[in-house]
């Protein structure tokens, strides 16, 4: 095999609460999206933004109309310039677009009979503006934006309930969207529920009274992975020939020497990561996952027909995030270096990013590698980029060398991987156009291809501005990732 397919899926990845803005238009409903606020200087405890949130915290967000300190409340104005972004996109000559739907435009609370019509209007307007530029949707379903009703009233994913209001919501869109869309997801890096259980499930840790933390954030996985497979075999009965994926955070992880003790928690720490795909692709827990709850006294509660209906609802394809590999040590000392919502020790022979984030496109190979072999399903890499501080000079030209060598050097352990046997059928990079950070809520850690004139706290023209690398994407996709040397 040489080369990328035909038909290869290039594009970009976006996700609706860190672009669309409007969050208090037309019906929306409060999103946990909409309460996370701007926070430049995390905590190495608190990485993720979200994990010290409280029910106190959220109240005063909800009282408040706070857009600058609440960033994700205004976005980017997708909402009102999606048309001239996807004309962008489209100039790129992007194959395919990942977004995703948000759940409380079309069920504001979560809890109602019908649906907001109006947030119905508006993705179908997106996905005709899509199939007009010839982009390819990729949906998912639920991507950091759960009902914030859902999190207050029920302490999110832990309550069974929401298995039902998932599907509701899920069956609304296959009617709805079933004619523009083929490729759906479920979960945005559902293994994040650990990481960072407010934004992922909804979970608000001083809810859990009669249960800990650790529980709430095992039984809000199993209700996802439930919902899920539920929501895999509507689509396959409501829409022909769709594909509906899982997604995970691929966290591949070195040990730090070749010590026993190293090897081993590397081990354990991939294990785990596997776990969170092996339950949605193989349709049944692994045997060491429900042994290790054992050990942690973990009772997950499972009704009657669980097992039925995770198998019966396997996903079709694997789709994962990838930004940087991690390493582990049983030394605690060691020094630390920041990823994608994790701490991990630093590896000596990598470079960092300019938020720490260790740069390893060899590890973008190795997982591509590692998942087919386990898996055996078609793959598609959902997220991968770098954010760095953009300069938009006089000429209003921003010249991002760092993030071409970035992507060139990703791309290319792409093709090795691709040449070696892997059915690899796409790339969207995060993020085609720069957006609102998800751990800190940032505007000035971009990724994208596309400039916007906003700063952290929302003020600017908010006008779009090709960078270098816009061009050179351009190139990559008309060649299909056979040029991506960059003059």
């Amino acid at each position: 095999m040489s080369g990328f397919k035909n038909n290869f899926l290039w594009g970009g990845a976006l996700a609706a609460n860190q672009v669309e803005g409007a969050w208090n238009e037309k019906g929306k409903g409060l999103s946990v999206a909409d309460v996370a606020k701007y926070k430049p200087n995390l905590d190495v405890g608190d990485y993720a933004g979200h994990n010290n949130i409280t029910t106190d915290m959220i109240m005063k967000a909800m009282v408040s109309d706070d857009t600058e300190y609440y960033p994700k409340r205004s976005g980017i104005d997708f909402y009102h310039k999606y048309e001239e972004d996807i004309k962008l996109f489209a100039e790129m000559g992007f194959k395919t677009l990942r977004i995703s739907i948000a759940w409380t435009r079309i069920f504001p609370t979560g809890e109602e009979e019908a649906p907001n019509q109006d947030g119905i209007a508006f993705y179908k307007s997106i996905f005709e503006t899509l199939k007009k530029n010839n982009i390819e949707p990729i949906v998912t379903l639920s991507h950091y934006e759960m009902p914030l009703h859902l999190s207050i009233t029920y302490n999110g994913w832990v309550e069974r309930k929401l298995v039902d209001m998932f599907v509701k919501y899920a069956k609304v869109c296959f009617e709805e969207f079933g004619d523009y869309v083929k490729y759906w997801l479920t979960f945005n890096e559902i293994d994040s529920v650990g990481r960072h259980p407010f934004i992922t499930a909804g979970i608000i840790p001083d809810k859990c009274k009669d249960y800990s933390l650790d529980e709430a954030i095992y039984q809000a996985l199993h209700h996802q992975y439930i919902a899920a497979a539920k929501a895999t075999k509507l689509c396959h009965q409501m829409i022909p020939d769709s594909k509906m994926g899982c997604m995970l955070t691929k966290l591949t992880t070195y040990p730090n020497t070749c010590h026993p003790s190293d090897v081993l928690l590397s081990l354990e720490r991939n294990l785990d990561n596997y776990s969170h795909a092996d339950i949605q692709i193989f349709g049944k827990y692994p045997i060491l996952y429900l042994e290790s709850l054992k050990k942690k006294n973990i009772n997950i509660k499972m009704e009657k027909n669980d097992e039925k209906i995770l198998f019966e609802g396997k996903s079709d394809y694997l789709a994962f995030s990838y930004y940087m590999s991690r390493t582990e040590s049983a030394d605690p000392n060691k020094e630390k270096a920041a990823g994608n919502t994790i701490m991990s020790v630093k590896n000596p022979y990598l470079e960092s990013t300019e938020w720490g984030w260790q740069i390893d496109p060899v590890g973008l190979r190795i997982s591509l590698i590692e998942l087919y072999d386990r898996y055996n399903v078609p793959l598609i890499i959902v997220e991968n980029g770098m954010g760095a501080l953009d300069n938009l000079e006089d000429n209003n030209q921003i010249h991002d060398n760092y993030r071409i060598e970035y992507l060139k050097e990703h791309i290319k352990e792409m093709r090795k991987a691709v040449e070696m046997g892997v059915d690899l059928f796409g790339y969207t990079s995060w993020a085609p156009i720069d957006l609102i950070s998800v751990s800190t809520s940032q505007m000035s850690k971009r990724y994208g291809y596309i400039y916007v004139d906003q700063d952290d706290l929302g003020h600017g023209s908010k006008r779009r501005y090709k960078k270098d690398s816009f061009f050179w994407y351009q190139k990559v996709i008309e060649t299909n990732g056979n040029e991506i040397d960059w003059e």
